[in-house]
């Protein structure tokens, strides 16, 4: 009996001595976070609705998703650039700023600046003809007879 209360005591012991330390699970992310990454990319079904507001099931399921992403640690970039290889670059809401889609924003800035060249030459054309002198004109001289002829054909026009 002594044996077996030494046996149960030991095994009792041994359990209690291999505890490890237990965590609990990850940080869950809040709504906010989660619609933070959603608003920068549109949903897959509706035309140009971000998927931060889009009530369809293919929405929630993504937002779904970036919470999982998120609780593994994911970081916004690595989501972001998870869904634009699932999907292409049509879920992005801002387009990325290389390649052909550079021009999407340089094109505004280069029709600003044109604009302002365009507007300042005007500008400047409407300065230098007010500024340019009137040119004279000589007078001429009418005949009296021409005068009276003129007038008579006023009077009878009445």
């Amino acid at each position: 009996m002594k044996r077996n209360t030494l046996l149960i005591m030991i095994a009792f012991i041994s359990i209690f001595s291999v505890v490890t330390v237990v965590y609990a699970q990850g940080k869950v992310p809040s709504d906010d976070e989660v619609n933070a990454i959603a608003k920068k990319l549109y949903c897959p079904v509706c035309p140009n609705t971000p998927l931060d507001v889009c009530e369809t099931k293919a929405c929630e399921d993504w937002r779904a998703q970036i919470r999982d992403q998120l609780s593994a640690g994911w970081n916004e970039q690595q989501i972001i650039d998870y869904f634009v290889a699932q999907y292409g670059e049509r879920v992005l809401a801002e387009p990325q700023r290389k390649g052909f889609s550079s021009l999407v924003w340089m094109l505004p800035v280069l029709g600003v600046v044109l604009g302002v060249v365009l507007v300042w030459q005007v500008l400047k054309n409407w300065r230098s003809v007010r500024q340019s002198p009137i040119p004279k004109v000589s007078t001429v001289q009418v005949s009296p007879e021409t005068i009276e002829r003129i007038e008579n054909e006023l009077r009878e026009m009445k």
